[in-house]
């Protein structure tokens, strides 16, 4: 594994129909959003996931983790959280959990600002927020 600071980051915004995907890179800080995982019930085809560890090999992966706006958790929380469980469990690769509170609503403005309504895609906005959700994480690993 690479060195804090250059790691790629594999970041997913966790949906029970849709799982936003990013890849990005410590050492720029930047994140490019990935084609959205279509799921059934919050689950996932693992066998996509599995293409996706291969190609891109991530050194660290990041879930979003959805809180009220108080901080406390909620079903989707746990869902959240179970998943990214998982993903640990099955690609013994370490993983992160964010807060990604607003990162949906911070999405929908980065993909109006750039193309308007007609960029308001579901996949796009599960994607970029993924990209969110990773900002978020590396800012606060150099707090």
């Amino acid at each position: 594994m690479r060195d804090s600071g250059q790691r790629t980051v594999l970041a997913f915004d966790y949906g029970t129909r849709s799982i936003g995907v990013a890849i990005g890179q410590e050492i720029t800080g930047t994140a490019s959003p990935l084609a959205a995982l279509k799921a059934r019930d919050g689950i996932p085809d693992w066998s996509q996931i599995e293409k996706i560890y291969d190609e891109w090999k991530p050194d660290i992966v990041v879930v979003g983790l959805p809180l009220n706006m108080d901080g406390t958790s909620q079903e989707m929380t746990q869902r959240a959280q179970k998943f990214a469980n998982r993903l640990h469990g099955r690609f013994r690769v370490k993983v992160d959990v964010a807060d990604e509170r607003l990162s949906t609503a911070d999405a929908k403005a980065m993909l109006f600002e750039l193309g308007g309504y007609k960029k308001l895609t579901k996949d796009k906005i599960d994607s970029v927020s993924a990209c969110v959700i990773f900002s978020s994480w590396v800012e606060r690993q150099y707090e």
